[in-house]
Order: structure tokens, then sequence, then C-alpha cells
């Protein structure tokens, strides 16, 4: 039988256990010595081949970046190297990154922002991918604003290949941003295709980085089937390289700005051969002051963002794990959920 006397106890005891756990939690999240004890992965890395030089002097490197930031996200150390290579660096943006609605709250002063109000926070968040791109060193003409809806990918990829999408945050069905490459686009797989083949002809890139089909976005994994098909179609799927941003519950850990410490492989593509790029103290501040121009998304997101700001960064030359083609021709494009061996 309880007693009064008794509840109360059990209560306090409820509490300080909830609070420890809170505790434990955040200094797993946010402390780099928890990070080194408790992550196999971080122990991997460092047994990772060391991949070289995506491209060379006269060779030409294209990003597709699912959105504004992503570029510096995953890679604003391989952009920085392959223009000191001799390379040459070009980006293209996907959609302006137009649906992060709290952004929008922020940058627009409105409680529910939809129509006008996320359309400007498109605009702006173009603004400060050019900005970033600049940061890197990449000009402004080796870069592509497409404009498609940030989050309405998969729509276009299935239901809206042909008829045009409208996205929920802007109202907007076709191209608005200003500088697009093809404004006044409808937003269809059709015409984001179009304008995929258009970048990839006029580019004729040697190497192209894409986001891998792992990655748990659903705008990233999108990007990824259909930068496969398009390269396939062009039989040059081998020079397709894979890379992660949304790889798990809280990756990359520790948060926050930790330069020196590893990236750490992501718990959704762990089979996937990855190899280790490794930075520069020089080119892990470069990147963090690419990442620093999108300030919409760092005043928000911030210690999510400078958590990539680390030692190495990772690319996969295969998108799915097993023997190169093989796996491909296997295996569905999906989330790798395999334990870390």
């Amino acid at each position: 039988m309880t007693t009064l006397t008794s509840r109360p106890r059990r209560n306090r005891v409820l509490i300080w256990v909830a609070l420890a756990a809170i505790v434990a939690l955040s200094a797993w999240i946010n402390l780099p010595t928890f990070g080194r004890v408790f992550s196999r992965s971080a122990v991997r890395v460092a047994t990772l081949p060391a991949a070289g030089p995506l491209v060379g002097a006269g060779q030409r490197l294209l990003l597709l970046s699912p959105h504004p930031d992503d570029e510096s996200l995953c890679c604003g150390g391989i952009l920085q190297q392959a223009r000191a290579a001799g390379g040459q660096v070009y980006v293209a943006w996907i959609t302006p990154g137009d649906g992060f609605e709290l952004d929008g709250v922020l940058t627009e002063h409105a409680l529910r922002p939809r129509g006008a109000s996320m359309r400007n926070l498109g605009q702006q968040r173009l603004a400060e991918a050019r900005a970033a791109a600049g940061v890197l060193g990449i000009p402004a003409d080796h870069t592509f604003m497409l404009g498609y809806p940030d989050g309405g990918l998969l729509r276009l990829y299935t239901t809206n290949y042909v008829t045009p999408y409208t996205s929920v945050h802007t109202g907007a069905s076709a191209v608005y941003v200003r500088g697009a490459l093809t404004p006044g686009a409808p937003y269809t797989g059709q015409a984001l295709e179009a304008d995929l083949r258009r970048v990839l002809d006029r580019v004729k890139p040697d190497v192209v980085l894409v986001p891998a089909p792992q990655d748990f976005h659903t705008d990233h994994h999108t990007l990824s089937y259909i930068a496969l098909r398009l390269m396939a179609e062009r039989g040059q799927s081998d020079r397709l390289r894979f890379w992660v941003i949304h790889g798990g519950l809280e990756w990359p850990l520790p948060k926050g700005l930790h330069p020196g410490l590893p990236l750490t492989v992501p718990p959704l593509a762990t089979r996937l051969p990855w190899e280790r790029v490794d930075l520069t103290p020089q080119e892990e501040e470069v990147k963090r002051r690419a990442m620093d121009a999108h300030r919409s998304q760092t005043r928000i997101l911030g210690r999510f963002m400078h958590a990539f700001v680390r030692g190495n960064e990772l690319v996969s030359p295969q998108p799915l794990p097993g023997p190169a083609g093989e796996a491909a021709a296997t295996e569905p494009p999906g989330p790798d959920f395999s334990p870390v061996p």
C-alpha cells in the first residue's frame, strides 16, 4: 500500500532521474569527450582510405545542392581543394530553400509565413548562397539557381512529373526566383530534368557531387535518384560521388564547432565505401566562413551546421553497398539501416 509520504519521495526520485537523463543526453550531444567514448565510428573514420584529388588541372567538378547551404555543409573543403588543384568548380542549387517555416517566422516576422513571405525568404537564401560560394572562391557565373520547390522534389519525381505542383509554402507553381536558370519554368519533374540537362550540357563535368540515396531528407534522396538516372543516360554514372547531410539521429556528434575532430560515418549509410578527404585548419576555417554566410540558417541551426566543420569530409564512389554496378542493379535505393560493423 502506497503511503502519502512515499508518493512525494517517489516523485522526487523520478524528477532527479529525468534531470540526470537530460544532462546525460545533453553531454552526449554536445561534449567531445562523450562522443569519443561512445562512438565506434570515430575510430573507424581513421581507417578509411584517403580520397585522392577528385579533379585535376583543367577538369570540372559540379555539385548538385538540394538547398542553399548543403554545398558548404557537405563539401566546403572538397570544393576548395578542387580549385587549388586547378579544377573548375560549379554549383547548382535545386531549390531556393523556401520551405523552412521557422526561418520564415524569424526573417519575415510572421507567425505563419506563407506566400510572399516565403518567396522573400527564397530570394534571401539565394543571395546568401551566392555569398557562400564567393567565400569558397566559386565565381558567380559558375553557379546556377534552378528554383524548384523546397520540400517538393518527391512530388515532381512522382505525381507531378507532368502536371505542375503548387508549393504549400509559397503558393507558387512555377520558378519565381530572380536570377533563376529558367524563370517561369513549371514545377514539374519534366522541367526540373530539362534544367538539370542544361546544366550538365553547359558544364560537361568530370565529377558530379550529389546526395547519397541514404540521406534521410526527402529532397536529398530524391535528387540522388534523379541524378543517377540522368547520368546513366549519358553513360557517366562512374562520374558520380556521393555525400550525406541528414545521416541519422543527432549525427554528426558532438554538436557545435569542434574543428579538428573527425566527421564520422553517418549511421544511415555505414556500409557505403566511404573515403576520407582530410582538411587543413585553413580549409576548415574557410568552410566555417562559407557556412556562416547562410545567416538565415546559422542563427537557427548554427550548432548543427558547425558540427560539419571537422578535420575531414566523406565521399563515396558508390550509391549503394556491394560491388560497383551489382548493388545498383539488384538493390532498390533507400536508407541503409545496417548496424555499425
